[in-house]
């Protein structure tokens, strides 16, 4: 069967791998949007220098990640866009658009080895005691409780959160089935403290969407953190917000808190409690126990600082205090 001719332009190269992305690989909207962003930046690019997709070199692609380095772009950015890149004619050889693929060999910038941020428990403890506090009535404070206990309690992406069906959230259950990237489930368990303000947060939820109905003959959201935005749901800029005032009220600082970080701190502290990487592997939905290795990183980063700062033979006024002078011969 002759393979389907070639698109005549760039955008048209971007637009069908979008399409394709999303129907065959189940990619996540975020993922399709940061692609298309990176795709079009090539395109102005090639169009500035009259080139086209289906001749571009390796030579050429390479001349643009110097573009894109001589601008300043990160190195995670620039990383970022030679793998979209790679997917693109990757796709495009495959489709047959083109006899080879000119991107196959090029090698990446590298990602810098930045360790994620995460609190300790006294900082965890007073963003789940702000959450109950925080919100201008009872359904919101019961809200915000369930969302970050949830959070804390499984490590879920913030979009595997808001996203969540509260079907799957009936009966008390001790396990929540989460809808990962590329359309991968997984089961997480639920703390007693998370069941509970589960719980709460249901018997709250489910009378305000009754009272909506009986009102206003609105159907109930299939949403276990229902809005009436487009989505239908809390969205992951609401929620990023939130956490920020719940940072705020609990006195922790907000620098240092986004629903990523929660992530973050339930995976250290719990290697930190003995769990093994593969576990942690799993309950994060990691496709590669490599990305969850840095988490051992950030542990003894956090136990060196630990002994740095409270060993007393670690402090130098003490080291200056209790070493006996030499003699000298």
């Amino acid at each position: 069967m002759p393979a389907d001719p070639a698109p005549h332009g760039a955008h048209d190269w971007i637009s069908i791998f979008l399409e394709a992305q999303a129907a065959e690989l189940g990619a996540a909207g975020n993922t399709r949007l940061a692609y298309g962003r990176d795709l079009k930046d090539l395109a102005a690019w090639c169009s500035h220098r009259k080139l086209a997709f289906a001749t571009l070199t390796r030579s050429e692609i390479e001349s643009y990640m110097v573009h894109c380095e001589a601008e300043g772009l990160a190195t995670a950015t620039r990383a970022r866009r030679l793998s979209a890149v790679k997917q693109l004619f990757r796709f495009a050889f495959e489709e047959g658009w083109r006899g080879d693929n000119p991107a196959i060999q090029i090698k990446g910038p590298g990602r810098e080895a930045r360790l994620p941020k995460t609190l300790d428990m006294v900082e965890i403890e007073r963003l789940l005691a702000a959450a109950r506090t925080t919100g201008r009535s009872a359904q919101d404070r019961a809200r915000n409780t369930c969302l970050v206990e949830l959070l804390y309690a499984t490590g879920m992406r913030v979009s595997e959160l808001v996203g969540l069906p509260v079907s799957g959230a009936r009966g008390n259950p001790a396990l929540l089935l989460v809808l990962g990237k590329g359309g991968k489930e997984r089961m997480v368990p639920l703390s007693p403290p998370a069941q509970t303000a589960l719980a709460e947060w249901l018997s709250v939820r489910d009378a305000a969407e009754d009272l909506a109905s009986r009102e206003k003959g609105t159907p109930s959201s299939r949403f276990l953190f229902p809005s009436r935005g487009k989505s239908g749901h809390l969205t992951r800029h609401r929620f990023y917000l939130l956490i920020k005032e719940i940072a705020i009220a609990g006195g922790v600082s907000p620098d240092k808190v986004t629903p990523h970080t929660l992530r973050h701190a339930f995976a250290t502290h719990l290697l930190a409690n003995g769990a093994d990487l593969r576990s942690i592997q799993t309950l994060l939905g990691h496709a590669d126990v490599s990305t969850t290795e840095i988490y051992t990183h950030v542990l003894d980063e956090h136990l060196s600082e630990l002994v740095h700062t409270h060993h007393p033979l670690a402090r130098e006024d003490r080291r200056d205090r209790d070493t006996p002078p030499r003699k000298v011969p």
